[in-house]
């Protein structure tokens, strides 16, 4: 394991995000099927959880079932649900003893009712928890959050609550997934890939994006640590040059 972050803590990312990829590749390089990969990043999710609850992170967003994924082989997409049920099953209680909320974002609605029953118990049972807070992607699309979120202000217009010109940036922001949460500081993407597929969208304007070759069952938290040390060692400017940022 590398040394300690080199940063004060202030300066830790508040909100990171993670694009869980490179499960079948992982597998296929061991001579099994992609389900087997999907299995083994289990693993992978509880160490990311580790080191955000050690390093102070407020919130953890995990991408785990997109809404293009339902497009995925009928046998791959079975196991990925029986996974998340099972995985809500086992590790719930220990996020909970751990002071960890846990919030699953996306259309649930496509999901079997037993499945949302253990969501929202899950989320119940978690609901009062102070330490990190940490999101589930799941059925979850980045223009859907923002379409849906542009519907419930319509709704809002149409009932009178409220006028267009109430509409900001800071009031959409208030009904998309996660609002109420820190701004969203870094995304990460295994598996080598460098796009963001339609993942936080609007959460993701200013965010630093890191990519790695690493596949997601063997990103642990030595890997993580390398992601929030190049954030560190970057210059965020949100528009203003880099003087500016450095009071020069």
């Amino acid at each position: 394991m590398r040394s300690e972050l080199n940063s004060a803590p202030e300066k830790m990312p508040k909100h990171v995000a993670i694009i869980m990829d490179g499960n079948g590749r992982w597998a296929r390089e061991k001579g099994k099927i992609r389900t087997f990969g999907h299995k083994a990043g289990v693993d992978s999710v509880r160490s990311s959880v580790a080191f955000s609850l050690k390093h102070g992170i407020q919130s953890l967003t995990l991408f785990a079932f997109s809404s293009e994924n339902w497009g995925r082989p009928e046998e791959e997409v079975g196991v990925l649900m029986e996974l998340f049920s099972l995985v809500l099953s086992t590790e719930v209680k220990k996020l909970h003893k751990n002071n960890v909320r846990l919030k699953v974002i996306g259309d649930l609605s496509r999901f079997d009712a037993k499945l949302v029953q253990k969501i929202k118990k899950a989320e119940t049972l978690t609901e009062n928890n102070t330490g990190l807070v940490l999101n589930i992607a799941a059925n979850y699309g980045g223009r859907w959050d923002i379409i849906n979120a542009g519907k419930i202000i319509c709704e809002r217009v149409q009932s009178g609550e409220l006028q267009p010109s109430d509409i900001t940036e800071a009031l959409f922001d208030q009904y998309t997934s996660l609002a109420e949460q820190p701004a969203l500081d870094l995304l990460i993407r295994t598996g080598g890939d460098h796009r963001i597929s339609n993942f936080l969208l609007w959460q993701a304007a200013y965010a630093e994006l890191y990519f790695t070759e690493t596949f997601w069952p063997d990103f642990g938290e030595e890997e993580f640590q390398l992601a929030v040390q190049d954030f560190l060692d970057r210059q965020r400017r949100f528009g203003k040059t880099g003087e500016q940022v450095a009071g020069k």
